[in-house]
């Protein structure tokens, strides 16, 4: 069985990749909708396709379909829950979209950043302070729902000796959060937030919710013997509920559905190769 400074350090590497995701921020140019949806059907496919292989397949071994697929039920309905309940914006190409209790105004407010309305500034009146606070815990909420369960899954796999599927979720993960952290990159760029706050609230994104989810996984089921099928379809549920409360919707609709139908199937082709090269 992995030690926790293991799991605290391949949770942080697959998260560390969101930030690859914000460099072509940096060149400030015009992201395509096609190339956007494309990102969102990538990180899709790979998503669908770990949850798949990477824990209700291996959890089905190690336990019965009755308890993988109530884990799966369970991790689905907690994501959605959560949706509804958190106080969360959610981030779409040049819009941001209130959802669980956060306001139109709140959306508004986010869209309607400047570069001179930096985050953390000294000087800003109280009440300045108290409205970039609340845009931070806003943008978090979505964050942490959206890459909690990745991290979650690292964590149970490791705890339950299976180090080489863990692996394959890490590589799975890491390569999908890079359009991950584009998707999210791109609206908050173009609110004329600064080149380097994008890189770092991006890199955040995925580093900070993955490990703590990581090492709660790897604690938990380490403490109780036998919970890995159904936290492996826990994990499961609540990925595929992002994929498809978030990221499917988030791809179409803007006429390049096919391209995004495309680039979700060599995502999951991918899995699949990267399954066979580290499993196998």
């Amino acid at each position: 069985m992995s030690d926790l400074l293991t799991v605290v350090a391949v949770t942080g590497t697959a998260g560390l990749a969101t930030g690859l995701g914000a460099l072509p921020v940096f060149a400030r140019a015009r992201v395509t909708h096609r190339t956007y949806d494309a990102a969102l059907g990538l990180a899709a496919g790979l998503m669908v396709a770990a949850s798949v292989f990477g824990l209700v397949l291996p959890g089905m071994e190690e336990g019965t379909l009755a308890t993988v697929m109530v884990g799966v039920l369970l991790g689905g309905v907690t994501l959605l829950v959560g949706n509804y309940a958190i106080p969360h914006l959610h981030a779409q190409y040049r819009e941001w979209l209130p959802e669980g209790g956060a306001t139109d105004d709140d959306a508004a407010s986010m869209a309607a950043t400047t570069p001179d309305a930096s985050l953390g500034d000294p000087t800003a009146s109280i009440d300045e302070q108290d409205s970039v606070l609340r845009k931070a815990v806003l943008i978090g909420g979505a964050i942490t729902l959206h890459n909690a369960p990745e991290g979650l899954a690292i964590g149970v796999a490791f705890a339950s000796g299976l180090e080489e599927v863990a692996l394959l979720l890490a590589v799975v993960i890491g390569l999908q959060n890079v359009p991950d952290g584009f998707a999210f990159a791109v609206p908050m760029g173009e609110t004329g937030m600064s080149n380097r706050r994008v890189l770092v609230y991006t890199t955040l994104s995925g580093l900070g919710p993955q490990v703590i989810a990581g090492v709660f996984g790897f604690t938990l089921v380490s403490i109780a013997a036998g919970l890995f099928p159904v936290a492996a379809g826990f994990a499961a549920g609540a990925m595929l509920a992002v994929v498809f409360r978030e990221l499917i919707p988030s791809s179409h609709g803007h006429g390049h559905a096919d391209a995004a139908t495309g680039a979700f199937l060599v995502g999951f082709v991918l899995l699949v190769v990267v399954d066979e090269t580290i499993v196998v």
